[in-house]
């Protein structure tokens, strides 16, 4: 059976379709991976199409490839889990946790190990579906089931949505520390819920970016209403001895309802005081009274020129180049 595994977005290797190749060819199925969403002149028939997306914004990708591929079997987070179909877990096996199988040569360039200690989390947060999807958090895996082992670098780029919700975390983070491991935790740590042996615990190990090449922490502010509780957070972490400059924060724009371009600015002032880096995340593209500047355009100016040029927002045109 030929198998076209789908990757609509996002930047990292998709551990869904990692499992879905291991599990195929287990099979002795032939599978390969693209993120062509149409089929080209000389691309063999697959029997099985899948796809898997990450983000909501992403809806008109998904659209093309179900155009292109009418009985694809299309899931993740970017998709709602009410029309979103079979999932690929549930292709595997009813209790997809327990498959941890990936097949890291659809991603040859990728020299990390990437993968979950643990699942769910402790909070319910109204724009996400982790506690939906997952529920309580679970310890998972410890690192020596993440990392390929021998021959391959000790990078680990861990995707756990609460890293401190396991109840095993402290062995996790030994774990770290023993082997001497650089992390990644992309998905961010909950800075809400932080507290000083956590702290200490991440101030411990060598957290990395995502390219592994410099010190930096990931966490989220999500709504204004969590500013003093953020903030405590973030005088924990410093107080541990990680500073503001090691921090990006995801910013979530566009869910609250009571959101304003001054609201949003404030947010974003409040974390470049601290040097924290702010990474807007745009739930829904709108705009708002005073200023016909999209949030789309607000993120692309945060990620973008800010970084480079410096513009105040009050300057930015959004038509104009990055430097």
């Amino acid at each position: 059976m030929n198998v076209r595994l789908t990757q609509i977005d996002g930047k990292l290797p998709n551990i869904a379709l990692m499992k879905l190749a291991h599990w195929h060819r287990s099979r002795g199925d032939t599978v390969f991976l693209t993120r062509d969403l149409e089929p080209d002149l000389f691309e063999e028939k697959s029997d099985v199409v899948y796809g898997s997306t990450i983000f909501t914004a992403s809806a008109k990708r998904t659209e093309r490839l179900r155009r292109a591929f009418p009985d694809a079997i299309i899931s993740g987070t970017g998709i709602n889990p009410k029309t979103g179909g079979i999932t690929v877990e549930q292709t595997i096996r009813s209790n997809s946790w327990n498959y941890e199988n990936y097949d890291y040569s659809i991603y040859p360039e990728f020299d990390a190990s990437i993968g979950f200690t643990q699942r769910g989390c402790r909070l319910k947060c109204k724009f996400c579906g982790v506690h939906t999807k997952e529920g309580k958090p679970i310890s998972l895996n410890n690192i020596s089931n993440v990392w390929r082992g021998e021959g391959h670098p000790k990078k680990l780029h861990l995707l756990d949505n609460d890293f401190f919700g396991q109840p095993d975390w402290r062995q996790v983070i030994a774990q770290i520390r023993l082997g001497g491991f650089k992390v990644c935790m992309s998905q961010g740590v909950n800075t809400r819920l932080i507290n000083v042996e956590g702290a200490e615990a991440l101030a411990g190990i060598e957290y990395r970016n995502t390219d592994f090449d410099k010190r930096q922490l990931y966490t989220a502010w999500d709504n204004i209403g969590d500013e003093a509780i953020f903030f405590r957070g973030i005088d924990i972490l410093e107080n541990a001895g990680i500073p503001g400059k090691h921090i990006m924060a995801y910013m979530l724009v566009g869910f609250d309802p009571k959101e304003t371009w001054d609201r949003i600015l404030h947010r974003y002032q409040r974390m470049r005081e601290r040097q924290i880096m702010p990474y807007p995340m745009v739930f829904e593209d709108k705009t708002y009274p005073g200023d016909w500047r999209t949030l789309k355009h607000f993120q692309r100016w945060a990620i973008r020129l800010a970084r480079s040029g410096n513009i105040a927002w009050r300057d930015y045109n959004p038509h104009m180049r990055a430097a």
